[in-house]
């Protein structure tokens, strides 16, 4: 069989959900087909890798150690997957890969143009891609919305891609915006109209529409729009406002969408969602409530923290629990009286000296109440430090990204980072393999002696205060394998006080919640 491949675009705004929706279809189709993800971002930074969350949101990062776009993540979640670096194609990556070709002289004395130059490279990655993985299908979505003009490039080369792999091996599937204004009580497809002529323009008619609104769309509304934007109206779908966004393949699957891409593409791989709504369904219909509250210096904009909320919804499909996470902003930290109404804490990761000081209290505080404590990456540094402030009497201490003076620098950058100037792709990123120390909580919840997990960071727990921590009762309950680098502590005696260096939370999936997570949410009901 032919490699196939869907094309997904978006119009009208941007956050209607692409990337969710990508994943949805390619969920749909998996019982059978091997399905390869391919995102393509118009910025012309490389990667995410040196974007303010604020910017872009989280950075997911990849087993590879490629910081990629946070649909990675869901691509992830959704096609249980383990996703590579040379899947996620940014502008970036191709005027950097345009300019090195010319400088070697492979353009043979032409002048260098947006096309084909520029179009031919995007389609050879892509097609690459589908050589060296083999896949049945290839998904592919096209960042941005139609008309932006950092996108342009690759629509063009997606609608040539039809003439390479053939008509009958490639379907365009453009998500829309249908709205209901306030007041008037009607759906509207005019948006939908006017984005679709924009892809038109660009050569590109697509083959289903997915109206995102927040009601199913009625018969009359899919008439319109199929009659204006020529498609059939089977093939224009819901894209229905969720609470749960694992309820899209649900909403698609009732939709008759994956019946449509197999005739399209003569393809058969039906959907089997059973164990999916059984995990829904217990979101649905929690038998428990709890509060956990979340403290970082991002919490205005809750994407930074899209693979922790994902892992806590994970955690409440299978333990049956509403959790309701608490967003506490920790820059100007004055009132700590949220933690009087709370069922735990989260400490995640981030970067620099804001906010730390207001979390390290809020450690001290978890500490010193019993209150469940999962730290992430810097939430695990901060709570060395308030360990090593409080316990240890080394008053002072403190990492030297937050404090280069500091007497005490219990947390200090790497040797090997150290002479690095730049700053994309320079961190410890990717998988690293950890050794789990018997009889302690980490190794009770993983259940195995070697774990690898995903980390994302420049600085560790200083070696030179090892011994000087663990006399007084940190337990380091997991290394590197060479036994230098601390990737998880836990205090004992507590109901729950552990962290990790890494972060755990980019490999949880629906079917199997992260289990640091897994286990803190259960000490959290157990409070």
């Amino acid at each position: 069989m032919s490699v196939k491949y869907i094309i997904v675009t978006g119009g009208v705004l941007s956050g209607l959900g692409k990337g969710i929706a990508a994943a949805a279809i390619g969920h749909l189709l998996s019982s059978r087909l091997k399905i390869i993800p391919v995102k393509c971002d118009g910025y012309l930074n490389v990667d995410p890798g040196t974007m303010n969350p604020f910017e872009h949101g989280e950075v997911f990062v990849l087993d590879d150690g490629a910081e990629v776009d946070m649909d990675f993540g869901h691509y992830e979640r959704f096609l249980g997957i383990t996703c590579k670096s040379k899947w996620n194609l940014t502008m970036g990556k191709v005027f950097q890969t345009v300019r090195d070709k010319e400088r070697r002289g492979d353009y043979l004395g032409k002048t260098v143009q947006y096309i084909p130059h520029v179009t031919d490279v995007i389609k050879s990655h892509v097609f690459e891609i589908a050589e060296e993985e083999t896949p049945d299908l290839v998904i592919i979505e096209i960042g941005g919305t139609v008309g932006d003009i950092e996108n342009e490039l690759f629509l063009e080369a997606v609608r040539q891609m039809k003439e390479d792999v053939g008509r009958e091996n490639i379907i365009y599937i453009h998500l829309t915006y249908v709205p209901v204004p306030y007041g008037v009580n009607e759906q509207k497809s005019k948006p939908t109209q006017q984005s679709v002529n924009l892809l038109k323009q660009r050569g590109i008619f697509p083959d289903i529409i997915i109206g995102r609104c927040s009601q199913f769309l009625t018969r009359e509304i899919k008439a319109k729009i199929s009659s204006f934007c020529d498609v059939s109206q089977d093939a224009v779908i819901t894209g229905l406002d969720v609470d749960d966004i694992y309820e899209i393949p649900v909403v698609f699957e009732r939709e008759n969408l994956p019946e449509i891409i197999h005739k399209k593409l003569n393809i058969y791989s039906p959907p089997d969602l059973r164990k999916w709504k059984e995990l829904i369904e217990n979101t649905r219909n929690p038998k428990n409530e709890i509060t956990v509250s979340m403290c970082g210096k991002y919490t205005r904009l809750e994407d930074s923290y899209a693979s922790i909320v994902e892992s806590f919804n994970h955690c409440s499909a299978h333990l049956g629990c509403k959790i309701n996470l608490k967003w506490i902003e920790t820059t100007d930290l004055q009132d700590t009286s949220f933690i009087d109404n709370t069922d735990g804490i989260v400490v995640p990761g981030g970067f620099g000296s804001r906010g730390t000081e207001g979390k390290i209290e809020i450690i001290r505080l978890a500490r010193e109440r019993n209150i469940p404590f999962l730290g992430l990456c810097l939430g695990l540094q901060l709570a060395v430090i308030e360990f090593a402030r409080n316990i240890c009497g080394l008053s002072g201490a403190n990492s030297t990204e937050i404090e280069p003076d500091t007497p005490y620098p219990v947390i200090d950058i790497l040797p090997e980072q150290r002479n690095i100037s730049e700053k994309g792709a320079t961190m410890r990123l990717g998988a690293y393999p950890a050794v789990l120390k018997k009889g302690t909580l980490v190794h009770s919840l993983y259940g195995t002696e070697e774990v690898s997990e995903r980390h994302r960071h420049r600085y560790e727990v200083n070696p030179d205060y090892h011994s000087v921590i663990a006399d007084k009762g940190m337990v380091f309950s997991g290394t590197s394998l060479d036994g230098r680098l601390v990737e998880f502590i836990e205090l004992p005696g507590l109901k729950f006080f552990a962290a990790t260096q890494a972060h755990p939370e980019l490999k949880s999936r629906m079917e199997k919640p992260a289990p640091m997570f897994f286990g803190f949410i259960r000490a959290c009901l157990q409070k």
